[in-house]
């Protein structure tokens, strides 16, 4: 955030042309220096990020802070809050107790009784105050956030309290700067295409904020901005009539963020709120999904929150919610491979058990399956990176479980395509040579369909369009169980402990055949698949 102009003596400045030989323009680098809780250490602003704008505006000017505020000790304050939207703090300026505050333009205006120009002070007219609030209003259409600044000078046995915030006379306004992250446009656009409604709240000005909220995507043409009053003003079925149409709300109360939550969740959908402030924890805890700032969040926010965000950054919710997908679908495919492949084997005994064929494997063949096969392509699935569509599709339901209708149909379909060639081959080595054979061909052709149905269980595309080199751990877990299942068949001491016996170049070509004829239907199925 960076101080861009500053009106004062009904003129409006460049920072370099401010005049510290003028005694208004003094006061006010006094009101943004010392009410202020915020320093630059090293180069690096600590605190809130519109106050050590203002310490860095008067370091631009030549004015020393940290000289200032050992001059000029603070002698009482009350703090900001969002509710009052006010800072006060009290110094003896030139010898004289001062309250110097700091605040939204609109509120301070309410409280202000005479105006400052250069070394006059008169009275503030309705003339005067139309010509703030009207420069307020061109700052804002500028996407500028803008606080005014006011003074009083009072006597030292008078206390600060929230009475004495009054009959102040107004010094000037500074407007800032608070351009969007680079990425925060691009992040809104990846939030709508993922069937996410973004929704700014802030306390800032109406304009300002609707215009930072058009420049990043939040605020559309149709849509509508509310400030906090105005949201007072609704009643409940009014909010739930047009709460789908409001992407801005502005100078909001913490009462605010709450009925705001609490009237999207009524309409059933799911509600992540970020905030950062101790004002912000019952919203945070209302939500959903309450998202703390890690930098500038207070303990009490990170506390209410469910999810701390260690950058500060909006795109880094949407990649969370990407990753979120993409573990999801990942758990969802090798939950598909392993249920699909073991429904191949159940399908093969079972049938072979009806018609009182020899038993098509041997236990110590089904205990290879699950031990070797099943796992490593399951773990390869598991790794597997996020398309580049993946949040193209709508959220889920969350009340959905993973057995969907199409779910089953795809375990159920393809778990018959990899049985019927592991029949194939059982049936053709029954014909050749017994059940010795017969069980040898079905074992390795179950194996070796279960390994290539790794590759089906990837994506929701074709290997083609997925990548075969895009995960490298698929072609790993491929490798792997193919060098495994050929020591089974090739070394004898192996091949007596599996209960296998030795094949002919014929029937190995037969038995890789139909293994990867299951894969071959499933990857056309997916090519003309819409």
């Amino acid at each position: 955030m960076t101080v861009q102009q500053v009106y004062i003596g009904g003129k409006t400045l460049n920072i370099e042309h401010i005049d510290l030989s003028s005694q208004l323009h003094r006061y006010l680098l006094y009101d943004a220096i010392l009410s202020n809780d915020s320093t630059i250490v090293d180069g690096k602003g600590i605190g809130d990020p519109t106050e050590f704008a203002l310490v860095e505006m008067a370091r631009k000017i030549g004015l020393d802070d940290v000289f200032i505020r050992e001059l000029m000790p603070r002698l009482e304050e009350l703090p900001f809050d969002s509710d009052r939207k006010l800072m006060s703090t009290k110094y003896h300026l030139h010898g004289v107790p001062t309250v110097l505050t700091k605040g939204a333009v609109d509120v301070l205006l309410d409280r202000v009784e005479n105006i400052r120009i250069n070394d006059d002070i008169r009275p503030l007219t309705e003339e005067d105050k139309k010509t703030i609030l009207d420069k307020n209003t061109e700052f804002s259409n500028e996407g500028l956030r803008v606080l005014a600044f006011a003074y009083k000078e009072v006597h030292d046995e008078h206390e600060l309290t929230l009475e004495e915030e009054d009959g102040f006379t107004f010094l000037g306004l500074i407007s800032m700067i608070d351009p969007p992250r680079e990425e925060s446009k691009e992040a809104v656009e990846d939030a709508k295409r993922a069937g996410i409604r973004p929704v700014m709240i802030t306390g800032d000005h109406k304009v300002t904020a609707t215009a930072i909220a058009r420049q990043i995507g939040i605020f559309e043409d149709g849509d509508i901005a509310v400030t906090g009053p105005e949201l007072d003003a609704m009643t409940d079925d009014e909010l739930d009539s047009v709460i789908t149409k409001i992407s801005v709300y502005a100078r909001v109360s913490p009462e605010n963020k709450i009925r705001i939550v609490d009237a999207w969740q009524k309409k059933g959908f799911i509600v992540s709120m970020t905030g950062d402030g101790v004002n912000d924890a019952p919203a945070l805890k209302k939500a959903d999904i309450g998202v703390a700032m890690g930098i500038t969040g207070t303990a009490v926010s990170k506390d209410a929150a469910a999810m701390i965000l260690t950058d500060d950054n909006f795109a880094t919710i949407i990649k969370a919610v990407a990753n979120g997908r993409n573990v999801y679908k990942n758990i969802k495919n090798a939950i598909k491979f392993l249920l699909s492949g073991n429904m191949a084997g159940i399908i093969s005994v079972l049938y072979c058990s009806l018609l009182a064929l020899p038993v098509p494997f041997a236990p110590v063949h089904l205990l290879f399956i699950n031990l070797l096969t099943d796992s490593l392509p399951a773990i390869a699935i598991g790794m597997e990176p996020a398309e580049k569509d993946l949040l193209n599709d709508r959220p889920r339901d969350p009340k959905t479980g993973i057995l969907t209708k199409d779910f089953l149909f795809s375990v159920l379909s393809q778990g018959a395509l990899i049985a019927a060639a592991t029949l194939c081959a059982f049936y053709i080595g029954l014909d050749i040579g017994g059940s010795v054979l017969a069980s040898t061909m079905a074992f390795a052709t179950l194996t070796i369909a279960r390994l290539f149905h790794g590759f089906n269980c990837r994506s929701r595309y074709n290997i083609f369009k997925s990548g075969l080199s895009k995960n490298p751990a698929s072609l790993l877990a491929f490798g792997s169980g193919l060098v495994l299942i050929s020591l089974v068949m090739f070394i004898p001491f192996l091949q007596k402990l599996f209960e296998v016996t030795p094949l002919s170049l014929s029937q190995l070509g037969t038995v890789y055949l139909l293994a990867f004829m299951p894969t071959l239907v499933i990857q056309i199925f997916k090519s003309f698949r819409k």
